[in-house]
């Protein structure tokens, strides 16, 4: 089986290029006692390993296991994602985190966890498209399914990815302002919410990349900080006691969910507990032998308030189905730099499709130059050309995956043998139809500015809307040996 993950995580590094029959594991350290004679290590047929003593039995040698935690400590590649056992992301620990509460609840405890599933709007489509639904009608199903397992509110994330879009805007005013004053100031600002694309920025890459790219978080941990940090609060809650899913279109974000960043320590608590994806909850139905058409629809539950001007269960961006970035902060810059209030983006494609360029002109002069990069291949270029000194662009937003995030890794594949290009171009028509959500209009989140981040600039909205991105050293793996 392909690893699903995005293939900037895949080609990071070819020297530590993990194959299917090798397997990812920590060293693990034995203890070596004066009083024991030697020993000697012997593969089995199975390919265990047991440790012959001189004066004694075989004894079983137990492998560590790796966790997501570890994989992010490493500065080799993930390529072996099967044999990385991912064991706080699989659908297997939130089946049992489900079972595990009917069962408390069946036998009378009050301690039980109170679970959140927050849903992107990429999955939503992809499950539309697979089980012939209606988008909104696919989002209220999955309500449905995952109250039917034991979860007790079921979220959408726009919310999440307004916020993530008004920081990522003013975080590129402040940068473009900056650099008209120091010419070191680090222009372009690269997009951040794709975590494949910041992994292997930070293990490839390091600290020459770094600081082009944006420090707002991804909407999944926004979503996170909302769910653990104000929803909790509301329901008289300690984040601890939320278990809190996330529905992604991609493998990537489980490694997002599991950086130390987002972990508390105090709390012993993550932002995101688990992440599940488009193509694990097929899996788990196919399990049930069920369709999602065959559970009732059930409410998308608005804890924020949300959309009070706006009936509609969905809502979209303008700009690509990766989430906009590129068109929102376009447009704010225009007008909060130039005052330009209608500003046009017109995209022209340059090498290949998943390379789109827009400008800014006034008076023959350019403004602003923008980029959508999608895909390793573009990505690779575009940190060419930074390195040359070359990228004549302000911002630029980068997917790992080809297409963007509507083809992300995890997204379910077509049953009919439709591309998965084709597949994502069939995906983004149904998310353009979509209404459209403003993010700078959204009184709510004017008022969770004040109420709840108390103010745009306090420690509060740093902490819970920024992160830090960190170098990962090289290491002499023992796969990357050349004998």
């Amino acid at each position: 089986m392909a690893s699903r993950f995005s293939g900037a995580l895949q080609l990071t590094n070819l020297d530590d290029f993990i194959t299917p029959s090798q397997e990812c594991i920590k060293p693990m350290e034995i203890k070596k006692n004066k009083a024991k004679p030697g020993s000697k290590i012997k593969i089995q047929d199975d390919g265990s390993y047991m440790e012959i003593l001189e004066d004694g039995p075989l004894t079983k040698l137990q492998k560590v296991e790796i966790t997501l935690a570890d994989c992010l400590a490493c500065s080799g590649c993930i390529t072996s994602a099967e044999s990385v056992l991912v064991t706080q992301q699989s659908q297997e620990e939130l089946l049992r985190v489900f079972q595990e509460k009917l069962e408390k609840q069946k036998q009378g405890e009050d301690n039980t966890k109170f679970i959140v599933v927050s849903l992107s709007i990429q999955p939503i489509l992809s499950l539309a498209e697979r089980y012939k639904l209606k988008p909104e009608d696919t989002a209220q199903k999955l309500a449905g399914y995952f109250k039917s397992v034991g979860a007790d509110m079921v979220l959408d994330m726009t919310i999440a990815e307004d916020f993530s879009l008004i920081e990522s805007a003013k975080e590129f005013v402040e940068r473009y302002k900056a650099a008209k004053e120091d010419s070191k100031n680090q222009l372009p600002m690269l997009a951040s919410s794709c975590p494949g694309w910041v992994c292997y920025a930070e293990k490839t890459h390091g600290n020459f990349i770094l600081p082009y790219i944006s420090i707002t978080k991804s909407p999944q941990q926004i979503m996170g900080s909302l769910v653990k940090y104000h929803l909790a609060h509301v329901k008289g809650l300690s984040p601890e006691q939320v278990y809190h899913v996330t529905l992604m279109p991609c493998y990537d974000k489980k490694l997002e969910a599991s950086r130390e960043d987002f972990y508390n320590n105090l709390k012993e608590t993550r932002d995101v507990d688990c992440v599940i994806t488009a193509i694990e909850v097929e899996q788990m139905l196919i399990q049930q032998e069920k369709s999602l058409s065959d559970f009732d629809n059930a409410t998308i539950e608005r804890p924020f308030q949300f959309q009070e001007k706006n009936d509609s269960i969905l809502l979209g961006h303008q700009g690509s189905g990766s989430g906009g970035y590129a068109d929102f902060i376009f447009h704010y810059a225009a007008k909060n730099l130039f005052q330009e209030t209608n500003a046009k983006l017109e995209y022209k494609s340059l090498r290949n499709p998943d390379f789109q360029e827009a400008v800014l002109e006034k008076d023959g002069e350019v403004l602003l130059r923008f980029a959508v990069a999608n895909g390793f291949r573009n990505i690779q270029n575009l940190v060419q050309k930074l390195k040359r000194g070359k990228s004549p662009y302000d911002y630029v937003e980068v997917m790992a995956c080809p297409t963007g995030c509507l083809n992300g890794g995890a997204q379910i594949r077509s049953q009919d043998g439709t591309q998965p290009r084709e597949l994502a171009r069939k995906l983004e028509n149904e998310y353009y139809k979509l209404p459209k959500s403003d993010p700078e209009n959204n009184t709510v989140i004017t008022e969770l500015y004040k109420s709840w981040l108390e103010g745009e600039h306090s420690d509060k909205a740093e902490n819970y809307l920024h992160t830090k991105y960190h170098e990962v050293e090289k290491m002499n793996a023992t796969v990357s040996i050349k004998w």
